[in-house]
Formats: C-alpha cells, structure tokens, sequence
C-alpha cells in the first residue's frame, strides 16, 4: 500500500486535498493531508528556519511511513523537495504539482518571477503575511465562483517567514524520482529550472488541461495521475 503524504500550497491546510484524498483511499492507499505552520488549524504556530521541512518530515516520522509517495503543490513544491532529499528508502517518488522547486540558498520570495523586491514589498505592507488572493485573482483558472469563494473563506495569510527562508538540499534533486504536473493554463510551459530537471532520467512530465489548484478543479483527474504515479 502507497502512503501518499500531500502537502498543499499557500494560504491552504490540508483540507483542500479531501476530494483527492477520498479517491486515493478508495483506491487503497494511506492517505495523510499535512497543514503546514503558520496557516489553517496551525495558524498560531511560529514558523523559522526550515519549519515547513520538519513539518513534513515530522509527519512522516511520527506515523512509521514507509513507501511514500510525496505531493507537494504550488509553494509547497519547496519544503517538499527539502524533505524528500532527507526521507531516504521511505521515499517511493515525489510529485509537484503545478509547484515550484527548491534550488539550494534560494527561497520562494529570491525566486518570484515578478523580482524579489515586489513579493517582499507585499509581505511587509501586511505586517509579513501573504494576503489571501482577491476573487478576480482566480480568473481563467478553472473554477467556479463556489470554488473561489470556498477557497477564500478558508484560506490564512500565509507567513512570509516561510516564503523568505533559503533552501538547503540534502542531495541533488534530480537524483530524487519524481513527477512534474503542469498545469497548462496556469502557463503552458514548465519554469527553466523544472525544464532542466525534467531532462534527467528520474523525471517525468505530465500536463493537465486545468488551473493552478487542481485538487479543487480536477480532483478525479490529479487523483488518477497520483494512483499511477505511486506503480511508477
């Protein structure tokens, strides 16, 4: 049996993977969604240096998993790449969706592709917080007006203590097996960095013709690609 450890992007805790989760567990597998610190039921929590990596890491060790297969989405893409360098045998593959990918000394905020100045501008006129996305933020990404506001009405600030923090690699992360999900109208090419791992051996790509949250737009669908993911 796979466990599938899922990690969401900004602004989001585990929640927003449940119609995933439901359709991953029928299947068989263990399923176990993790909130990040900083957001959602954790939203107390204080969040420093590599917090989000032992986060998952944590998660990982506290429950025994074995024969995981790792999701990281959107920003998550980051401490996902950290952790699975660190997970050794436990680790079956890990898959990005839609997500950014750690580089080593870098962070989400060095690496916005607006510059790092306009991300850092955001951060500290909300008193260091990402501010949730305003409604015309979601438009032409695949989901409807309950989505969005669903999305809203759960979402947190996300803490720019985390989008700040650099990246420390464990081992190259093309050594890692993995899965890239792009999701094609949220861009239709991957970013130069993910282009360059995506031509290694232990990489594959797979696009989606779908927004950047496909768990809410698509669930069925990412779902399908994670069940087959997991007998790569």
């Amino acid at each position: 049996m796979t466990e599938f450890v899922l990690v969401a992007g900004a602004w989001l805790d585990g929640s927003v993977w449940d119609d995933v989760a439901s359709r991953l567990r029928a299947a068989g597998h263990g399923v176990h969604p993790v909130t990040l610190s900083g957001v959602g039921e954790k939203r107390e929590r204080p969040v420093g240096r590599q917090t989000h990596v032992s986060d998952i890491v944590e998660e990982v060790d506290r429950r025994g998993l074995r024969d995981i297969v790792l999701v990281g989405h959107s920003y998550s893409g980051i401490p996902v790449g950290q952790a699975a360098a660190r997970l050794g045998d436990r680790l079956s593959r890990v898959v990005f969706v839609d997500a950014c990918v750690p580089a080593d000394g870098e962070s989400f905020v060095s690496a916005w592709w607006q510059g790092p100045d306009a991300l850092q501008a955001q951060l500290d006129g909300n008193s260091g917080l990402w501010a949730v996305p305003e409604a015309a933020d979601f438009e032409g990404q695949d989901l409807t007006d309950e989505q969005i506001a669903r999305f809203r009405s759960g979402a947190t600030p996300h803490p720019g203590a985390a989008l700040a923090d650099p990246a420390v690699l464990d081992r190259p992360l093309g050594e890692l097996p993995a899965t890239y999900i792009k999701c094609l109208l949220d861009g239709p090419e991957p970013s130069e960095d993910v282009a360059r791992l995506l031509t290694g051996e232990r990489w594959e790509l797979i696009t989606m013709d779908t927004g950047h949250w496909p768990m809410i737009s698509r669930p069925d669908e990412l779902a399908a690609i994670l069940d087959k993911a997991a007998a790569a």
